[in-house]
């Protein structure tokens, strides 16, 4: 998917009781102020930044250096293979709402604003960035991964309904007393959990969600299947870092990229596992693998994805026009004079990746910052 990528592991574990180490602040502040001329002078800001630290254990960005820095942490993000649109990110300064109310109206803000409003489809990058942890306190937390997700329902017989990826989650809801319709795209609620309070669950208004029922420009009986996939993903759990200070709760989205739709979410055998039926309706000789029936299989479920996304004139990207425009990322960032790291298990795409241009080169792993992290800590579903 075309959003801010991720490392397996930071370097450091983040301990959210440490106080903001002063040295990578005024990295950020320095390079921050050195990209953006217009924000004056960096070093009457450092001693304002120094003193702030030393009183409480960190500080307080200004608008301009949050939404900088997030642009930052896309733009170092080792796994996104759609880095080439990292000055394009909306941000969203969502610092100051506390309650759980408030941050689910502002979750839903998020969605509508990233698919368009009034224009649905032209599917924008967002971030919503809430409250910074401070050392020692409590923070606002979303247990969903993604702010849209299918739930997974276990049968008697052993199998799932929906997404299996999502059952203990799922489990996890029904606990709080949320039941869905047992159907294999529900839409999960979202889990929001402030200081001092339960989690409370929230159903997601259907304005706030855009869904593609999925076709084949050529054979007939796919409809039947009854596919559908939403349009914007919007991962929940990354932990924003930015000069050392650490924002648990910051959404964000990109674009769908389609094999992230037709070769893992619903291909993987531990996920949706359509391969067999579509090649069952293909007539396809599965006895054996070397008919090579899951690659034939594979490519006609992306076809699918992407000829719906773009009938509904919804904002999808192919693997082969990406893989080009992150080459054209990798020549701008040079000119520039900057590295760009880049974890070559995921930038190549699941699907004909010795197609592509990103297949056929080396890159280097770097811990750059700003960046994103896993946010385990934040969410018990990542635990479960």
């Amino acid at each position: 998917m075309i959003v801010p990528g991720y490392r397996d592991h930071p370097s450091e574990p983040w301990d959210p009781a440490a106080p903001v180490d002063p040295g990578e602040a005024e990295d950020f502040l320095r390079q921050c102020y050195l990209e953006n001329p217009r924000l004056g002078p960096v070093e009457p800001r450092l001693a304002i930044v120094r003193a702030q630290i030393a009183a409480t254990g960190s500080y307080v960005h200004t608008t301009d250096e949050l939404t900088y820095g997030a642009k930052m942490a896309w733009r170092n993000s080792s796994r996104c293979i759609g880095r080439l649109y990292w000055r394009s990110l909306v941000v969203l300064d969502r610092r100051r709402a506390r309650t759980a109310d408030e941050i689910f109206s502002l979750l839903v803000n998020h969605l509508q604003a990233a698919g368009g409003g009034q224009q649905a489809g032209r599917i924008r990058p967002v971030i919503s960035i809430f409250a910074a942890a401070q050392p020692g306190q409590p923070y606002a937390k979303v247990w969903n991964e993604q702010l849209i997700r299918y739930a997974g329902y276990r049968t008697e017989d052993g199998g799932v309904v929906g997404d299996p990826r999502t059952v203990d989650f799922t489990e996890r809801m029904q606990g709080h007393g949320w039941q869905g319709k047992g159907e294999a795209f529900d839409i999960l609620p979202l889990a929001v959990e402030v200081p001092g309070e339960p989690v409370r669950l929230y159903e997601l208004p259907e304005r706030a969600i855009l869904e593609v029922p999925l076709t084949h420009p050529e054979f007939g009986w796919f409809a039947e299947l009854g596919l559908r996939w939403h349009a914007v993903p919007a991962i929940s759990t990354m932990r924003l870092t930015v000069g050392g200070v650490n924002y648990p709760l910051a959404p964000f989205n990109g674009w769908y990229m389609g094999s992230e739709i037709g070769a893992r979410n619903l291909a993987d055998a531990d996920r949706y596992d359509m391969l067999p039926a579509v090649a069952a309706r293909m007539g396809l000789d599965t006895s054996h693998e070397s008919t090579l029936w899951r690659d034939r299989a594979l490519v006609e479920l992306n076809r699918a994805v992407l000829w719906s996304f773009e009938k509904a004139g919804v904002r999808i990207s192919d693997h082969h026009t990406e893989s080009q425009r992150f080459i054209s990322h990798l020549r701008n960032e040079e000119k520039a004079g900057r590295p760009v790291p880049a974890d070559w298990t995921w930038i190549v795409p699941p699907i004909s990746g010795g197609l592509t241009p990103v297949f056929h080169r080396y890159y280097q792993e770097m811990d750059l910052r700003p960046n994103f992290y896993p946010g385990e800590e934040t969410c018990p579903y990542a635990k479960g």
